[in-house]
């Protein structure tokens, strides 16, 4: 499985900071299932998963003054983070 953060700002209709993770490289049926498991925004098109997560201000991980200085390490964690959420997902029944 890859994870690529593809966009990522504020959302002025919700008021809320969002950032949108493509997820590919995974059978259709485990795509359907972390679409179904997950509670953000997913739409799968062209045998990729994308999931959009809302933060508010204070959780957004790409917010910091210092995600600003360094934002390809904060980015690069981020997609980290999210295939490590994605796999346990996937691991469970």
């Amino acid at each position: 499985m890859k994870v690529k953060i593809v966009d990522f700002g504020f959302d002025d209709e919700k008021s809320l900071n969002y950032i949108k993770y493509l997820v590919w490289g995974l059978e259709e049926d485990l795509m359907e299932k972390l679409a179904r498991k997950l509670e953000e925004e997913t739409e799968i098109r062209d045998g990729k998963l994308l999931v959009t997560v809302y933060y508010e201000s204070g959780y957004y991980p790409l917010g910091s003054d210092e995600a600003k200085i360094r934002l390809e390490d904060f980015i690069a964690r981020e997609e980290i983070e999210m295939a490590v959420y994605l796999s346990s997902l996937l691991d469970e029944n």
